[in-house]
C-alpha cells in the first residue's frame, strides 16, 4: 500500500509540474497567475507525500520496498533510519524533489517588485527544471519498486552514513544549496526571453542566490567535517570528484555574486554575468550527474542506474536551451561602456571573477578528464591529489591578495599612491606575519605566503572599520550611531564576515596542509608514539560487540586527556571502518586512528597526528555562512507616513423664521 501511494505522488507531481509549466507559461502571456500558484503548491504536495511514504515504510520496516530491503535495518537507530532517506540514490531523488518544489513554491508566492514582468517566465523555467526531475523519480529511479521475497531484515544504510549526526544536516544543506542557483539561472533564462538584460534580474534574483550559496558554503564545510571526523584517514578535503562537484558551483557563484555588483552600478558584464547564471547551474547538474550516476568511483556516489543517462540528458538539454538564448538574444545585450578606470574596484571584481573561474576550470578538468579520456580512448587514467594540490594553490594565493586590494580601491577609480597609503599598515601586518613565521621556522612558501595574505585581508578590514568610525564620531555622533555608521548596514556586515572567513579558512587550509605531522607504528600496550614532540601512550585495547558489529578499541594517554580511537566491522556490510578520536584546541588537533589490530588483541598499529589550526577552519566556514546569510536577510522596508486627513469643520446651520 504504502509503495502505492508514493509512486501515485511522483506521478501526481509529474503532472502537477507539467501544469505549473503550462500556467506559468499562460501567466507570462497576460494570463491570471493565481491558478498557476496552486499548481505549484500541488507539486510541493506530491513531493512532500512521496518522500513521506518511504520515511513511513523505513520506519515500519517494510521491506517488501526494494529501497528498504536495500537500505533499512531492524537494528538501525532512529535517527540514522529517517536519513538513511537520502543515503541511496532514489530516495536522494525525492529530497531533491521537496527542496525543489520548496524553492518554487517560495518563489511562486509573489512577483519582484522591480522585475515584475520576469516572474512568470522565470517560474515556467523552474517547473520544467521540476518536471524534468519528477519524471527521472518516476521512471528511472523509483523507490517505491517492490522485492520478493520480502526478507526479514536489510544491511541498513552504509556505515558511514550512520556513525556521524551531520549525516542528517550535510546532504539537505547541500541540496538546498544547489536548488538556490536555479533560482538565477530561471532569472537569467526570463532575462533572455523577454529580451530584458538589464539588472532588473540581478535584482529579482540576488537575495535567492545570496541563500543557496550560505547554504553551500555551509555544506562544502559540513561535509569537509564529516570526513574528517569519520573516514579516519587523516584529512578533510582529498579532491574526490563528487567533493569536486559540490566547489564548482561555489566558485562561480561567489564570482556571479561579485561581478553583479559592477552590473547594478553601470551597464556593463551583461553577456558575462549571464553566463555566469547560466554555468552555476548546469555545474549543478553536473555534479548531481555525477554523484548520481556511479561514473566516477567516489566514497559520495551512488551506484550506476538508469538514472545517470536521464540526468545527463537533463544536464545537455539545460546546456544547449541556455547557450541557444544567449545567442538568441545576442542583438539585446547591448554595447558595455566599460567597467570604469583601470584603478578601480570594478577591474578588481573583474580579476576576482577571472580567478576564480580559472580555479573553476582547474577542478572541473582535473574531475572530468578521466571520464573524457576513457570515453576517447577507452584508457583509464586518474587525476589525483598531487594535480589539484600543485594547481589550486597559487589560484588561492592570488583570490587572497585580490581580496586585500578589492575594498580599499574605489568604485569612481583610484590613484596608485592613494592605494598604497591605504595599505600600507595591512602590508606591514602582513610581512610582520611572514617575518614570524619565517624566525619561527615554518616551512612552506605558500603557507607562509597564505598566513600573511590572510593578514593583510583581515587587518585591511579592521583599518577600514576604523577610520570609518574616526569619520562618523568626528561628525559628532555617539559610540553606538558611529558604530552602525561605520558598519554601513546588514549587507555589508555580512559581506565583511564572508570575507574575514575566507581569509581564516585560507590561512586555516594552508597551515593544516604543510604544517601537519603524523606518525605511524605498531604499539603495545604500554608503548608510546610522538608527533611534533607530543607523546601518546597505548594504555589499553578493548574489545566489544555492538548492535550492528565487532569494535576494536585502542585508548591513549595525552596530554589532553585519554583519545579512544576504534576499528569497526561491519558484517552485514562488510565494511571495516576506522573512527578517529579527536582533542580540540585553538591552536589546532590531536589526531589519533587505529589502522590495524594484531589478532592476539596484545597490539595495533595506530596513527597520531598534530594537525594545527583545523579548528579555525570550522569556524571560517561559519563566518562565511553567516556573512551570507547576513547580507541577504531581508530588509523590512518602513512605510512613509500617511499624512493626517483634515477634515473641514461643518458650519452650524441656523434657521430664521
Amino acid at each position: 500500500m504504502t509503495a502505492h501511494l508514493g509512486a501515485t505522488a511522483l506521478a501526481a507531481g509529474l503532472v502537477a509540474a507539467l501544469l505549473a509549466l503550462w500556467s506559468w507559461v499562460a501567466a507570462a502571456r497576460g494570463g491570471d497567475a493565481r491558478t498557476a500558484r496552486r499548481v505549484t503548491w500541488l507539486m510541493l504536495a506530491a513531493a512532500a507525500g512521496a518522500c513521506a511514504a518511504l520515511e513511513w515504510a523505513l520506519l515500519r520496516h517494510d521491506f517488501g520496498v526494494r529501497f528498504v530491503a536495500d537500505n533499512g535495518g531492524r537494528d538501525v537507530p532512529v535517527y540514522y533510519t529517517v536519513t538513511s532517506l537520502w543515503s541511496a540514490l532514489e530516495g536522494s531523488l525525492l529530497l531533491w524533489l521537496l527542496v525543489l518544489s520548496s524553492y518554487a513554491v517560495l518563489l511562486a508566492r509573489r512577483a519582484p517588485a522591480r522585475a515584475p514582468h520576469l516572474h512568470a517566465p522565470a517560474m515556467a523555467v523552474v517547473s520544467a527544471v521540476g518536471a524534468a526531475f519528477f519524471a527521472v523519480a518516476l521512471f528511472a529511479g523509483n523507490a517505491f519498486g517492490r522485492v520478493t521475497p520480502v526478507p526479514s531484515d536489510g544491511p541498513g544504510p552504509n556505515p558511514l552514513l550512520q556513525h556521524h549526526p551531520a549525516m542528517g544536516v550535510h546532504p539537505p544543506l547541500l541540496y538546498v544549496g544547489f536548488l538556490g542557483m536555479l533560482v538565477p539561472f530561471a532569472y537569467a533564462a526570463a532575462a533572455l526571453v523577454t529580451g530584458d538584460t538589464s539588472s532588473a534580474w540581478i535584482t529579482a534574483a540576488r537575495r535567492w542566490t545570496l541563500v543557496g550559496w550560505s547554504a553551500l558554503s555551509a555544506g562544502i564545510v559540513l561535509g569537509a567535517w564529516w570526513a574528517y571526523a569519520v573516514l579516519g584517514w587523516g584529512g578533510y578535503w582529498g579532491w574526490d570528484p563528487v567533493e569536486n562537484a559540490s566547489l564548482l558551483p561555489w566558485l562561480t557563484a561567489t564570482a556571479l555574486l561579485h561581478s553583479t555588483m559592477v552590473q547594478t552600478r553601470r551597464p556593463t558584464l551583461r553577456l558575462w554575468n549571464l553566463s555566469l547564471a547560466g554555468a552555476t547551474f548546469v555545474l549543478v547538474l553536473i555534479g548531481t550527474f555525477l554523484t548520481r550516476s556511479g561514473v566516477v568511483a567516489s566514497v559520495h556516489s551512488f551506484t550506476q542506474s538508469p538514472v545517470g543517462p536521464a540526468l545527463l540528458a537533463i544536464v545537455v538539454a539545460a546546456l544547449g536551451g541556455f547557450t541557444a538564448l544567449l545567442v538568441w538574444r545576442s542583438d539585446r545585450l547591448g554595447a558595455d561602456v566599460g567597467i570604469g578606470a583601470p584603478v578601480s574596484r570594478g577591474t578588481a571584481l573583474l580579476a576576482n571573477n577571472l580567478v576564480l573561474l580559472a580555479l573553476a576550470f582547474t577542478v572541473l578538468l582535473g574531475t572530468v578528464y578521466p571520464l573524457l579520456a576513457e570515453a576517447l580512448s577507452g584508457a583509464r587514467l586518474s587525476v589525483g591529489a598531487p594535480y589539484f594540490d600543485r594547481m589550486a594553490p597559487p589560484l588561492g594565493l592570488a583570490l587572497l591578495l585580490l581580496m586585500a586590494l578589492a575594498p580599499v580601491v574605489h568604485w569612481d577609480g583610484d590613484t596608485a599612491p592613494a592605494v598604497a597609503r591605504r595599505l600600507a599598515l595591512p602590508v606591514a601586518v602582513g610581512l610582520a606575519t611572514v617575518a614570524v613565521l619565517g624566525v619561527a621556522g615554518r616551512a612552506g612558501v605558500g603557507a607562509v605566503l597564505a598566513c600573511g595574505l590572510g593578514a593583510v585581508v583581515v587587518t585591511g578590514i579592521v583599518a577600514d572599520l576604523a577610520g570609518r568610525l574616526r569619520v562618523a564620531r568626528r561628525s559628532g555622533l555617539g559610540w553606538i550611531a558611529a558604530t552602525s555608521k561605520a558598519l554601513g548596514g546588514r549587507r555589508r556586515v555580512g559581506g565583511l564576515l564572508a570575507h574575514v572567513g575566507i581569509a581564516l579558512a585560507g590561512v586555516a587550509i594552508a597551515a593544516s596542509s604543510s604544517w601537519t605531522v603524523a606518525n605511524e607504528q605498531q604499539l603495545r600496550v604500554g608503548d608510546s608514539i610522538s608527533a611534533a614532540g607530543v607523546h601518546a601512550r597505548l594504555v589499553d585495547i578493548q574489545r566489544r560487540r555492538t548492535g550492528t558489529g565487532m569494535s576494536t578499541r585502542a585508548v591513549l594517554e595525552t596530554p589532553r586527556g585519554r583519545l579512544t580511537a576504534a576499528l569497526t566491522f561491519f558484517p552485514k556490510r562488510g565494511v571495516l571502518l576506522s573512527s578517529p578520536a579527536i582533542a580540540s584546541r585553538p591552536s589546532g588537533d590531536y589526531y589519533a586512528t587505529v589502522v590495524q589490530v594484531a589478532d592476539d588483541g596484545r597490539s595495533a598499529r595506530v596513527r597520531f597526528a598534530v594537525d594545527p589550526l583545523v579548528p579555525e577552519l570550522w569556524l571560517a566556514g561559519a563566518l562565511v555562512a553567516a556573512g551570507g546569510v547576513l547580507a541577504g536577510w531581508p530588509v523590512r522596508r518602513r512605510r512613509p507616513p500617511v499624512p493626517p486627513v483634515t477634515i473641514p469643520a461643518q458650519r452650524e446651520l441656523v434657521v430664521v423664521r
